[in-house]
């Protein structure tokens, strides 16, 4: 079955009764408060689908799966990319100084981590030290020159900026695509393995 929900999308309806028992108390209590999970790369049972919990701590992440069933609402990181916040933080003025650059790309692009949950939930997760994670859809292959190009444009940012390449078999960070390496790490449902070309890693032995 192919699954509609893509990582990094986040999923609302989920209740505190579906929380595995034996799950910590605060991730529980995320769900109970509404929060949204956050779809991870796994491989599920067809009804399922792998998904993680935020807590209000960076080390509060649960990993559990959710019934599709249960699904009542689903925000995906580019539905995010023209969002506002009234916030006045270092990922945010990024975000606000990359967009008309990363609109003017012709690339599908979007807003994950920290900075997508708060813009989405409205939950206050970013602080002055975050990061500003970002995804970028490449269906096509992007060469090492413009991810060069396009990682001079992040990290001319007010923070640290981390994008992800999302091709049709996996993610690729975009800073170890535009760098000096033969292999990158390619992350699958199934595995994380090296890859010398991430748009066809099934041309190449499993590492």
């Amino acid at each position: 079955m192919v699954n509609t929900y893509l990582a990094h999308d986040l999923l609302w309806g989920m209740t505190p009764e579906q929380v595995p028992v034996g799950a910590p108390a605060w991730a529980v209590e995320s769900i109970a408060a509404g929060h949204p999970v956050v779809v991870r790369r796994s491989l599920t049972a067809p009804d399922q689908i792998a998904v993680g919990v935020r807590g209000r701590l960076r080390e509060q992440r649960y990993a559990t799966s959710m019934a599709v069933a249960a699904i009542s609402r689903c925000v995906r990181p580019e539905d995010l990319c023209h969002a506002e916040s009234t916030r006045d933080l270092p990922a945010l003025h990024a975000l606000a100084r990359l967009r008309p650059l990363l609109d003017a790309s012709g690339w599908a692009w979007g807003v994950s981590g920290s900075a997508g949950f708060e813009l989405a939930a409205g939950v206050e997760a970013l602080h002055e030290r975050s990061d500003l994670d970002l995804i970028l859809r490449t269906p096509q292959f992007l060469d090492r020159l413009q991810a060069r190009e396009l990682l001079a444009l992040l990290d001319a940012s007010v923070c640290a900026v981390d994008m992800q390449l999302q091709t049709p078999w996996g993610a690729v960070a975009l800073r170890e695509w535009a760098g000096s390496s033969r292999r990158v790490l390619l992350k699958d449902d199934v595995q994380a393995r090296l890859v010398s070309d991430p748009w066809q890693p099934s041309l190449e032995q499993v590492a």
